[in-house]
């Protein structure tokens, strides 16, 4: 067996992520709890179908929510925030960081309705797939329930790939779910960033801030 070449990658630190359309910031409950509320509590139910946790009528029980997860480091919440108003629209998450092995997941996403199918939406994602690279680690992952269409379709998009299915895998909500598994290896990255790069440069947005070229067309699959 050949020897890896390879040296582990750092463990995520809760800093500031600045892009084009958006920025991330570290989940701050007392900063971000009014406009996550705003965005997240009052949408339609099915936004909470695959997620372990809500919806959330009360804010109380919002409020303490959040303040656990803003105590972890596994999973790293980050708030999407809109820097044209400085309003969080929702927010996902670095976790399943395991440095020693170079593998890190997206997950815990939760978008708000005005932040859902947008530029700032993709672009989050995009921010989160080059800080984990930068990092050092060799394969991010995402896994979602096999019967959520949308996530499957979204990791596609991003130039995941489909890797199987791992039957029985959890209880949710009192429901069985099978978990998809999707993966982007390191080696892979380069040409997903550059499609990334691409879609993502002024001259791929008209006036409106519509894009011009989509990009599952620009990022392509790589191998």
């Amino acid at each position: 067996m050949t020897p890896l070449d390879w040296t582990p990658a750092q463990l995520p630190q809760p800093r500031l992520l600045q892009g084009r359309h958006v920025r991330l910031e570290p989940l701050d409950p007392q900063r971000h709890g009014d406009d996550l509320w705003e965005a997240l509590h009052d949408q339609d139910p099915a936004l909470w179908d695959y997620l372990p946790y809500g919806p959330f009528t009360e804010r109380a029980v919002f409020d303490s929510w959040l303040a656990g997860l803003a105590q972890g480091r596994d999973p790293l919440f980050y708030v999407v925030v809109d820097p044209r108003h400085g309003r969080a629209l929702g927010q996902l998450s670095l976790m399943s960081i395991v440095p020693e092995h170079g593998s890190i997941e997206i997950g815990h996403v939760a978008f708000g309705g005005r932040l859902q199918r947008t530029p700032l939406a993709t672009e989050a994602f995009y921010l989160l797939m080059q800080e984990a690279f930068a990092l050092g680690y060799r394969r991010l992952e995402w896994k979602c329930d096999d019967a959520n269409a949308r996530s499957k379709r979204a990791a596609e998009r991003l130039g995941m790939r489909a890797e199987g299915l791992f039957r029985q895998h959890r209880v949710v909500k009192g429901r069985n779910r099978d978990t998809a598994w999707f993966s982007l290896l390191d080696h892979e990255w380069p040409m997903v960033d550059a499609g990334f790069r691409r879609w993502l440069a002024a001259e791929n947005f008209d006036a409106a801030g519509r894009q011009l070229s989509a990009l599952a067309v620009t990022a392509g699959r790589t191998g």
